[in-house]
């Protein structure tokens, strides 16, 4: 299942919709959508290493854009549409947990949890409930997703060629752990 897959990925990489396709993911994932887009940004950057950083890039802008959406869902559609999105993640418990977080730490967990695998919706959507500086936001937004994106682009560029070798002989390994990285994101959301 995860070969057919990765192997799609990588196909779709030399597609001329790929960048639009990566950065519909980007988007989404940073204000609705539970998938992170290193699903498509490792193996679009091991397919095309010489645009690793123009891949980076378009996932980068994309994902500032959709965390930007994400806050406006927080902001000003809370009660209609926010408070769904919360439910659906089993977060009800968490919110004045996270307030106090906010209050006292707002920009350290933008920057922290957007570099983790923890679904960067989530610092969205409660960055525009509890009214975060909006200035700010975008400016820690852009820092912390642009070194996530970047960091694994510049790493795959420099390594591409073994580490491509390494995860195609493990990519069951690679796309469990991812997944569990995945569950374990919203599992570390739930304790806290």
């Amino acid at each position: 299942m995860f070969r057919a897959m990765y192997d799609w990925v990588l196909r779709m990489s030399h597609h001329r919709h790929a960048m639009r396709t990566l950065a519909a993911v980007s988007f989404a994932e940073s204000s609705f959508f539970p998938i992170p887009p290193d699903a498509m940004l490792v193996p679009m950057v091991l397919a095309r290493r010489d645009q690793a950083y123009r891949i980076a890039a378009v996932c980068t802008v994309a994902s500032i854009l959709g965390g930007i959406f994400g806050y406006a869902i927080g902001y000003f559609l809370w009660d209609s549409v926010g408070q769904g999105l919360v439910r659906l993640y089993h977060m009800e418990s968490k919110i004045e947990t996270l307030r106090h977080g906010y209050d006292q730490y707002g920009a350290a967990i933008i920057l922290l949890k957007g570099l983790t695998p923890i679904p960067f919706k989530l610092v969205t959507l409660a960055s525009g409930f509890f009214a975060f500086n909006f200035p700010l936001f975008v400016i820690l937004a852009t820092i912390t997703r642009a070194a996530r994106f970047f960091i694994i682009a510049a790493l795959l560029k420099r390594f591409g060629e073994p580490v491509q070798a390494f995860i195609e002989k493990r990519l069951n390994l690679f796309a469990w752990i991812f997944l569990a990285l995945l569950v374990g994101g919203f599992a570390l959301i739930a304790l806290i």
